[in-house]
């Protein structure tokens, strides 16, 4: 394989045997002005002889007479037995110095020579914020994910060869593993009372992506999105970078307030709600019966799009989870989205939206242009381990060990 410097003499060193001037200067002054262009940093050792004669195509002597010419006007220094290195002298004092672990090109632009449009909208506040102690949205205890174990299904998967489950992996196309979307239907079906088949399922890798996507084909710029405030700054940022007019509701102990819904879509048609039902963010608040009642009323009244993010359904510390509203999906106006695995490490973690078919499938084109590959390894693994019950059994392990932590942060609070 060809090194980072030899790459630069072959693209750099452009020689003409027609011209009057001999080959061997021809080469040293295309070497002198890439040391002075610093295309090539100082201390950099230059290729052998005999190398540099094969990438040019010349006489090895030719090589010899150049470096010869390079050291007799200063910019390199011949070194017995070891090379021939560009000369560290005050010609060269702006430039970088070389280490075993730098490029040896010269230092890339800070900005661009362009100008382009930017967007305060996809700032991340915490980028900014003056704080002491930073909580963020929880990351899984690694000692809890059981990282070998499920490590092992990816490996078996990756060196499987002969057998049923390869097959599956080569049916993989853009739509996804169709044996991770049965078996994570089954399991949606189960767990959160839904009524769906792997057609009704999309696979993302995120929140956001999930959302980006939705707005993609949901939206028009100008169109009016509620959401509740506090709420989730990433998705308030994707809905205002795609043109939407972002209106708030407020939100108290038991979710959005439906009754301030229903005053702006009295005089405001809105195209899409934005709702977490199961846990708010960031407050956390569940909402209530009555208002899930009522929201059902709105939507199907009024006509707008109720996209449901249930992005940690599986984190529940009561006895029993409330369903999410899309398993009363009767009227095709919830758009249920969430994320798979938040359990587990990141790395298998899986974004997903669940919403009818004619709309699943024109999700599908644009997740082709953004995520056209996936990862087929990766949602094999996951619906093995949907189907042998590990990801149930896990959940129900640490689930008690994550409320003990939460219960203990809570009275130590007090």
């Amino acid at each position: 394989m060809s090194s980072p410097v030899e790459n630069i003499f072959k693209d750099a060193i452009i020689l003409n045997k027609e011209y009057d001037t001999p080959i061997y200067v021809q080469i040293a002054n295309q070497i002198a002005t890439a040391i002075q262009q610093g295309i090539i940093i100082r201390d950099t050792k230059l290729p052998g002889t005999r190398r540099l004669a094969q990438l040019l195509g010349v006489h090895r002597k030719t090589i010899i007479a150049a470096y010869d010419e390079l050291h007799s006007q200063g910019w390199v220094e011949i070194e017995a037995n070891k090379g021939t290195y560009i000369k560290t002298d005050a010609k060269l004092d702006n430039q970088p110095k070389a280490s075993s672990q730098e490029s040896f090109y010269a230092q890339y632009p800070k900005s661009t020579g362009f100008t382009f449009r930017t967007s305060s909208l996809l700032d991340n506040p915490y980028d900014y914020a003056d704080y002491d102690i930073y909580f963020n949205d929880g990351q899984p205890d690694i000692r809890l994910s059981q990282a070998g174990y499920f490590s092992r299904f990816y490996s078996a998967n990756l060196k499987r060869k002969n057998n049923q489950n390869q097959k599956k992996i080569s049916n993989y196309n853009t739509e996804g593993s169709e044996y991770f979307k049965l078996n994570f239907s089954k399991y949606l079906n189960e767990s959160r009372g839904l009524h769906i088949d792997k057609s009704n399922l999309l696979i993302t890798r995120s929140t956001e992506m999930s959302i980006y996507i939705l707005c993609q084909v949901l939206l028009s710029r100008g169109d009016f999105v509620v959401v509740g405030d506090p709420g989730y700054f990433g998705v308030n940022m994707v809905l205002q970078e795609a043109g939407a007019k972002v209106l708030t509701i407020p939100v108290d102990d038991n979710g959005i307030s439906t009754n301030e819904l229903q005053k702006i879509c009295e005089t405001t048609r809105i195209r899409m709600l934005y709702v977490a039902s199961h846990h708010h963010y960031p407050t956390t608040a569940t909402l209530s019966t009555e208002r899930r009642l009522h929201l059902h009323e709105l939507a199907e009244r009024y006509g707008f799009i109720v996209v449901e993010d249930d992005y940690d359904f599986d984190f529940n510390y009561e006895k029993t989870a409330r369903l999410p509203l899309a398993s009363a999906n009767r009227h095709g106006m919830i758009v249920y989205m969430g994320t798979f695995g938040k359990s587990l490490m990141p790395g298998f973690r899986t974004g997903f939206i669940v919403a009818p078919e004619n709309l699943i499938r024109e999700l599908r084109k644009y997740l082709g242009i953004i995520d056209r590959q996936g990862d087929i390894l990766m949602e094999q693994t996951l619906g093995e381990i949907i189907e042998d019950g590990e990801i149930s059994r896990h959940l129900k392990k640490s689930i008690v060990i994550y409320q003990e932590r939460r219960d203990f942060f809570f009275d130590t609070a007090q």
